[in-house]
């Protein structure tokens, strides 16, 4: 009996490779941007900026002045702005972080610029924690 007669399929069926989305350095977003896929920005956004259970990487010219939740951060750019990466947040020799930064591992590379404070997070809540509850702990930072 071959496969079709046992009501198998002969194909390997693989999951959907996506690749992520890209904002180019000629853009320049004044807004909220929210998604439910990887996010590579290479231009300026001044928002805020929520990608859930994703990875966000910000490129080596990218700006960015916003608050920003992510499962992953990379950081090639400069960022102003308090930054939530579930997993981890990374910040490349190039980057430049000024904010306060929540997440259960982080990666500072020899060369990276960071002003700001660092929790580790090491609470079970679900991937990607919604930006209400980022914005929501900037407010009780004392002025």
């Amino acid at each position: 009996m071959d496969d079709k007669q046992q009501g198998r399929s002969s194909a390997v069926s693989n999951p959907p490779v996506t690749s992520p989305s890209y904002l180019s350095p000629g853009l320049r977003i004044k807004g909220d941007i929210t998604g439910n896929e990887d996010l590579h920005i290479n231009g300026n956004v001044e928002g805020s900026i929520s990608v859930g259970g994703f990875r966000l990487t910000i490129g080596k010219g990218a700006s960015l002045n916003a608050e920003t939740v992510a499962r992953e951060l990379v950081i090639y750019g400069d960022v102003k702005g308090d930054l939530r990466g579930k997993d981890l947040v990374e910040i490349k020799k190039e980057g430049s972080v000024r904010g306060d930064i929540l997440t259960s591992r982080i990666m500072i590379e020899d060369g990276a610029f960071f002003k700001g404070n660092i929790e580790i997070d090491r609470s079970n809540t679900k991937v990607g924690a919604d930006l209400d509850t980022v914005l929501a702990r900037g407010k009780d930072k004392p002025a």
